[in-house]
């Protein structure tokens, strides 16, 4: 047992970096076994490590662009469709008095 009483400042802080660095490498080992017992695990049953990493990928689930709901009542080509920032001409309208239902196609 260690007698962090008897212990200098300077002392306590390089035992405190000692653990923390002893604490990153037992992770790390635990880590490196996890892994170990996966491939082997995956080769027991004819998995390759490609197969693995496809299947751990992060898929991005792919969205249809939105269709729009509001128009500029200026410029009928500018339009937004009710996701994300406001533009800058739904923003000038609201300010005007104008509602969204007002801007709607």
């Amino acid at each position: 047992m260690v007698n962090l009483e008897g212990m200098s400042l300077k002392e306590l802080k390089q035992l405190q970096k000692d653990v923390d660095a002893a604490i990153v490498d037992f992770k790390d080992r635990e880590r490196r076994q996890a892994v170990a017992e996966v491939e082997a695990f995956a080769r027991e049953r004819g998995i390759s490590l490609s197969d693995l990493s496809e299947l751990s990928g992060k898929r991005k689930r792919k969205r249809k662009p939105a269709a729009p709901k509001y128009a500029n009542p200026a410029d009928q080509e500018q339009t937004w469709t009710g996701r994300g920032r406001r533009p800058r001409w739904v923003e000038a309208a609201l300010n005007e008095g104008k509602s969204l239902e007002d801007l709607a196609i």
